[in-house]
């Protein structure tokens, strides 16, 4: 297996977090997904595993934060800024918070956020690295 990133999240509502994320792009990968977890696929490298709540407590102790708190921000990388700005649109019209935190536009870098269902912040990204200012 190459390497790959799965990122676990423990969810408020199984289906309305699957549904919430199918309706921004990703993908569900059957083979693991049950009435407990589901595995939703970006990319070949990239994917989350949402939890119910009962199963996030068969892996750890620690407490799961309320939906009005940020454990961590997840970027995610897009084609063009059009493409950020329409993931952002499809999360606020599909039960998750667009733009928790103030757009950023660096000319080279252009980036949105939304909050899921359960509150997990992502952050919808574009950037043009030939764009990039130097500092020569």
């Amino acid at each position: 297996m190459s390497k790959s990133i799965f990122v676990n999240l423990p969810v408020l509502d199984l289906p309305v977090s699957m549904q919430f994320y199918e309706a921004i792009g990703f993908k569900n990968n059957p083979t693991f997904t049950d009435e407990t977890a589901a595995c939703m696929v970006w990319s070949e490298t990239f994917s989350l595993m949402l939890l119910t709540h009962a199963k996030w407590k068969t892996f750890t102790d620690r407490p799961i934060p309320p939906p009005n708190h940020s454990e961590v921000m997840v970027a995610m990388s897009l084609n063009s800024r059009e493409a950020v700005d329409e993931v952002a649109k499809l999360a606020g019209e599909n039960g998750g918070t667009p733009d928790v935190t103030p757009a950023q536009d660096y000319g080279f870098m252009y980036t949105r956020s939304f909050a899921d269902p359960s509150g997990h912040v992502f952050e919808p990204m574009w950037m043009d690295l030939s764009a990039m200012p130097t500092s020569e």
